[in-house]
């Protein structure tokens, strides 16, 4: 199992171009990040290759993320924007050799009928997957949970999936956070087992702090042995909030030798 590092959310004790080299240091080989808005992307693109490493994934943007925005794709005042985006992101996945993107859904809008709603933001995704097929990368959509990010549109694994049908392209498929869904429906295993062939990414934290595995109510050592049960090769995202001093301190379950390579569950210290 691999594992990458969200330096959205991780070593955040300092500004984010210097969390890739931390995330160097702490001894990963591939780190994941939210839409970098604000950053100098040429700037992000230095940080990376100068720590050495790969990026598993990172998202289209998503708006104003501090005040709440979570996705542009489904407000019609807004897709502009993210078409703006897209071939923009397309070129940093170009240039970073990056396979996957995450597209937030967003929030429901008052006043429209959701359906509707639904359809607008499958047409963006569309969008944006049929320039990503020419670029080699994979498109994820994701459920969130409503409880910490207000009426988002996909809020279920079901609700997640029924969308990426109806999306209708080879190239899209879920990101899969059971922090999210463990809030939002709980029985992880029997839903990853009824869906893995829709999962192109999953990332993980503890419930309900969202601090790291092994702090909460999620039995990560027969979650994560089901999902390396299951054949799944691609990474394992780490987006969760420390609950220790430092960021470092938090991966005392993830033995070093296991963050830059293959390691068994077995081996975790969970």
């Amino acid at each position: 199992m691999r594992f990458s590092a969200n330096v959205s959310i991780l070593f955040k004790e300092v500004p984010f171009l210097e969390r890739f080299g931390k995330a160097g240091e702490a001894g990963f080989s591939a780190v994941e990040f939210w839409w970098p808005s604000g950053e100098d992307l040429g700037e992000v693109e230095a940080a990376i290759r100068e720590a050495g490493l790969t990026v598993a994934l990172f998202n289209f943007d998503a708006g104003d993320m501090p005040a709440g925005d979570r996705g542009l794709v489904g407000d019609p005042d807004r897709v502009g924007r993210f078409r703006e985006n897209v071939p923009v992101a397309l070129d940093l996945a170009r240039r970073l050799g990056c396979g996957r993107m995450n597209v937030l859904a967003g929030h429901e809008k008052e006043g429209m009928d959701r359906q509707e709603q639904l359809a607008l933001a499958g047409e963006n995704v569309a969008f944006a997957a049929d320039a990503a097929r020419e670029a080699g990368v994979t498109v994820m959509v994701e459920a969130v949970n409503t409880l910490e990010n207000g009426p988002y549109l996909l809020y279920t694994t079901g609700q997640a999936v029924e969308f990426v049908e109806s999306v209708g392209r080879e190239n899209v498929k879920i990101q899969h956070d059971f922090y999210h869904m463990q809030r939002m429906e709980g029985n992880l295993v029997a839903t990853l087992q009824e869906n893995i062939d829709t999962i192109g990414h999953v990332q993980v934290a503890d419930s309900p702090g969202r601090g790291e595995p092994g702090t909460g109510e999620i039995h990560y050592p027969f979650v994560l042995a089901e999902l390396e049960r299951l054949g799944y090769e691609g990474y394992v995202g780490l987006e969760y909030n420390p609950t220790t001093r430092t960021t470092e301190e938090s991966f005392g379950w993830l033995p070093e030798e296991g963050r830059g390579g293959d390691v068994a569950v077995s081996n975790l210290k969970l």
